[in-house]
């Protein structure tokens, strides 16, 4: 199904279509094969770069696209609708060129940001830790100063294309406290650095999440991204235009299962008539439609925000809150209206089911989108 899309411009309009036959052509035919075998799709993500799409909400001065975020997280959600796990690799490149665009120096953004944005280089995101998730502050891998750069020692966990990605945008420890966190941006193939095994995921098998191991691995000092303890609100600023990234990949997720689950309805017939005619299974379908409306109107509407320079964190938690509750809901709608056959790996809205769960964990959890949104409600005006 193409959206119908109220966009700002017609440039925007032509970059949507562009999006749709790049993912209808490139992604579409190789998903099944890819998620079943646990095949990283290098190529992909090099016509994704080519084709511009990596570096869309960066100011063109810094080698990026310059687009309004409601126009990239379209975006995202055109990928999503045809592979999450391409969509959720696009977003956390886009989140890990964060830091470096907006707290980098002139010289490391001419150094570093031309490949990154112009699809040169593919980035992952190194926040969390064995037992530091949702609690960043909780960071224990060292960045320890020694003569002219810093001596990593540490384990991060769970980070998207691990192994793959062409550079890491890590926060470790320089200091205790909450202030001692530093950002650095590290290059893959740094000596001292190893990853573990993908781990054994229900979902986005096509992009391994790995744990990255720092043994003494020596980084230099112009590696530092910011000033040094500026990595935790680094880190969560990124995080707010992150979790916009993931409730437009749960959208599109989202939009593909209910497409697919309304196709089917009106295929399939029963007691002589298609089953979308049936008024139980039509209403399911008709709240399923209204599921992934709310979920793109929230996103847009925090994008919106941050385009105008208004605050947004309290709105881009309620749309990863409203998107992904929304994405694990129509998705286990989509696999009852298919009935056993949507229990089947033989057809899409099974995996899109798992692929929908991880959406409510990662970029912070939906209990904690929960206590960012009460807290803005506590702290803000009665």
């Amino acid at each position: 199904m193409t959206v119908d899309r109220m966009l700002p411009s017609r440039e925007a309009a032509d970059l949507l279509d562009l999006t749709r036959q790049l993912a209808e052509r490139e992604l579409a035919p190789r998903v099944t094969e890819a998620e079943a075998t646990g095949t990283f799709p290098a190529d992909v993500f090099k016509l994704i770069g080519a084709a511009g799409l990596l570096g869309l909400p960066y100011p063109e001065s810094l080698g990026g696209g310059g687009q309004p975020y409601e126009v990239y997280l379209q975006v995202l959600e055109e990928l999503a609708m045809r592979w999450a796990a391409v969509a959720v690799t696009v977003s956390v490149h886009g989140l890990s060129c964060f830091p470096l665009a907006t707290f980098g120096t002139p010289e490391q953004q001419e150094r570093w940001l031309p490949d990154l944005l112009g699809g040169g280089m593919l980035g992952a995101y190194s926040l969390s830790e064995p037992q530091a998730g949702s609690d960043a502050a909780a960071l224990a891998c060292q960045a320890e100063r020694d003569g002219g750069g810093y001596v990593i020692t540490g384990t991060k966990a769970w980070i998207t294309g691990g192994g793959n990605a062409d550079s890491y945008t890590l926060f470790a420890r320089t200091a205790p406290g909450s202030q001692g966190v530093s950002c650095f941006l590290v290059p893959a193939g740094l000596p001292g650095l190893s990853f573990g095994p993908p781990e054994r995921k229900m979902g986005l098998r096509a992009v391994p999440t790995t744990s990255a191991h720092y043994d003494r691995a020596r980084l230099p000092a112009d590696r530092l991204i910011g000033a040094g303890g500026q990595g935790l609100r680094i880190a969560f600023s990124a995080l707010d235009s992150g979790r916009l990234g993931i409730a437009a990949v749960a959208t599109g997720l989202a939009q593909a299962a209910l497409d697919y689950a309304a196709g089917y309805a009106k295929e399939r017939r029963t007691f002589g008539q298609r089953i979308i005619d049936h008024e139980g299974l039509a209403f399911l379908l008709a709240d399923m439609a209204a599921a992934v409306g709310s979920a793109r109107a929230t996103y847009l509407d925090a994008a919106r925000r941050r385009d105008a320079g208004r605050p947004y964190s309290q709105q881009a938690s309620v749309a990863k809150l409203i998107a992904t509750d929304a994405a694990m809901k129509v998705t286990t709608d989509a696999v009852q209206v298919l009935g056993g056959y949507g229990y089947s790996d033989d057809f899409p809205v099974e995996r899109y089911l798992r692929e929908a769960k991880i959406m409510q964990i990662f970029e912070g959890t939906n209990q904690i989108q929960r206590l960012v949104i009460s807290r803005h409600l506590a702290s803000g005006p009665t």
